[in-house]
């Protein structure tokens, strides 16, 4: 099982998104778990993306347009490192 470390930008990014869609925290909850137990869990979709603000990193599903960009701790063994959560498109997307 991976340990999970939360980043300021996810915490505050996570936060904003749930109290605008409430509707999402059932959804994240899942996705984190399976983040823990496989980050390679099908319904993630996990893969390499280029994003905004961190360069070339995991990127796993949440939903049609929510994702959650994460990366291996290199540092720790079995320890992930969640960068962010937001949009997969729009202006204010997390990908480039």
């Amino acid at each position: 099982m991976y340990k999970l470390n939360f980043t300021e930008p996810f915490e505050k990014n996570y936060l904003k998104l749930l109290r605008k869609e409430r509707t999402l925290i059932k959804k994240v909850d899942k996705v984190l778990k399976h983040l823990q137990e496989n980050p390679f869990y099908p319904s993630l979709k996990s893969h390499k993306t280029d994003t905004r603000n961190y360069g070339i990193r995991w990127s796993s599903w949440v939903t049609g347009d929510i994702r959650i960009i994460w990366d291996f701790d290199e540092e720790r063994i079995l320890t992930i490192i969640l960068l962010d959560i937001g949009k997969h498109s729009g202006s204010k997307k997390i990908y480039k």
